[in-house]
């Protein structure tokens, strides 16, 4: 019952990411594509950790939190890209 409702939840999650993945190429400006981005990062470590319930794997969180990690790193360098044109000093 449980393994069930895991997968019909990671099966929606998933097409959810395909329409984050519309908005991070059509989103009519660069802060919503920002936005639409750092969305699908959350819904993909999501989708991770449910995938590592699934199977029974305590690996895939490991890998859900670097992932995690790298989505959070990459929102605030391209915030701050946007926001002082540069990444450096």
């Amino acid at each position: 019952m449980i393994e069930t409702a895991l997968l019909i939840s990671t099966i929606i999650l998933v097409l959810l990411t395909f329409v984050g993945l519309y908005r991070a190429v059509v989103g009519p400006t660069v802060e919503d594509r920002i936005v639409a981005i750092n969305m699908i990062s959350t819904k993909v470590t999501t989708i991770i950790v449910m995938i590592a319930l699934l199977f029974h794997q305590k690996f895939f969180v490991d890998v859900a939190i670097v992932y995690a990690l790298l989505g959070f790193i990459t929102t605030i360098g391209l915030a701050k890209l946007l926001m002082k044109g540069k990444l450096g000093k």
